[in-house]
């Protein structure tokens, strides 16, 4: 049996050793390059593929595993949006994926981005650099103080849920599917307009749909509470960044902690010398912000995630391999 790995990194390397070590009678190969019909054709050979990139999985790449031989194909990661479903079924593709890797490590990352914030330490870190170590005016908030609304409740939005209640704050919850134990706790509003209307903070935890592409847009804003913070940790284009930017001229949104942007593989992954020369003009407007914090879709990324990740996806594709139905297996014809 022969695994090839897609975009493997360096910080990945450690795991996977000790993942082929666990399983000897597996032969794996990888590059650290992405999915693409070109680099499809180094698969040669192999029985399944493990891949993780932010960019497009496009018909061509799949094609050339198909006639390889190659129809299994096990993310390293949650989001199969880069996907078109049509192509993997046209062309009878299993995927899988990796539900669940670490939780923690994104709701962690998720209630740092409101601290920061809420304690203003971007403007605080401004200051000390230009050697100003006063603290008035640039007065905080407490979490105690705050009811935040959490869109979605799946594993990562109750993890999140869990920390903020620790603090103190108030949180009402939205999801079309209910988490017992949040029923149970009463968090449920019925609506998204009725969590706008109630949240000082709004955190993101839903994957991303056609139906809710930009579902952060003039019109979600405009029933918010005046000086809002906004959170999204899970897919850039849930929110339209022309109406994030309107928000945040017009005083509306006070902040915004951002690990994902709509049309972030155009600037995440490479280093720029400042700034200013970002291409993205909306990125670029973004991240010039003092009450704005970026992270590089970094959220997940924890010595504790990235072992799960490796152990999850290979061990799927192994059992994809072998004819079995893995517990992550994706609904593709959904």
């Amino acid at each position: 049996m022969k695994i090839f790995a897609y975009g493997i990194r360096e910080d990945e390397e450690p795991s996977l050793k000790k993942w082929e070590e666990n399983n000897p009678d597996v032969e794996v190969e990888y590059t650290k390059n992405t999915l693409t019909a070109d680099s499809a054709r180094l698969a040669e050979g192999a029985d399944g593929v493990v891949t993780l990139q932010t960019s497009a999985y496009t018909r061509e790449a799949l094609e050339v595993l198909k006639k390889l031989g190659i129809t299994k194909i096990s993310i390293r990661n949650v989001g199969f949006d880069n996907f078109n479903f049509k192509d993997l079924n046209d062309l009878g593709f299993s995927l899988t994926n990796v539900p669940v890797y670490s939780p923690n490590a994104i709701a962690e990352h998720t209630v740092i981005l409101m601290g920061r914030l809420l304690r203003r330490v971007p403007e605080f870190d401004q200051k000390m650099d230009n050697g100003d170590f006063t603290w008035s005016p640039t007065i905080g908030k407490e979490y105690r103080e705050q009811t935040v609304g959490v869109v979605g409740t799946g594993h990562i939005g109750r993890v999140v849920i869990k920390i903020l209640q620790g603090f103190g704050a108030k949180v009402v919850a939205y999801d079309v599917y209910h988490n017992q134990d949040i029923e149970k706790q009463g968090l449920y509003v019925d609506s998204l307009e009725e969590l706008y209307k109630q949240s000082d903070i709004i955190t993101l935890h839903v994957p991303l749909f056609d139906s809710n592409k930009h579902m952060i847009n003039d019109q979600a804003i405009e029933q918010m509470k005046d000086g809002v913070y906004i959170i999204n940790c899970a897919r850039g284009e849930l929110i339209d960044t022309n109406a994030l930017i309107k928000g945040l001229d017009s005083g509306k949104i006070a902040g915004a902690g951002l690990d994902v942007l709509d049309n972030e593989n155009s600037v995440f992954g490479k280093v720029w010398s400042s700034v200013e020369n970002i291409p993205d003009e909306k990125i670029r407007n973004l991240a010039e912000r003092i009450n704005v914090i970026i992270t590089p879709h970094s959220a997940f990324y924890t010595e504790t995630a990235i072992h799960n990740m490796i152990n999850t996806a290979f061990d799927s594709n192994k059992e994809l391999i072998e004819g079995q139905q893995p517990s992550t297996l994706v609904d593709t014809k959904a």
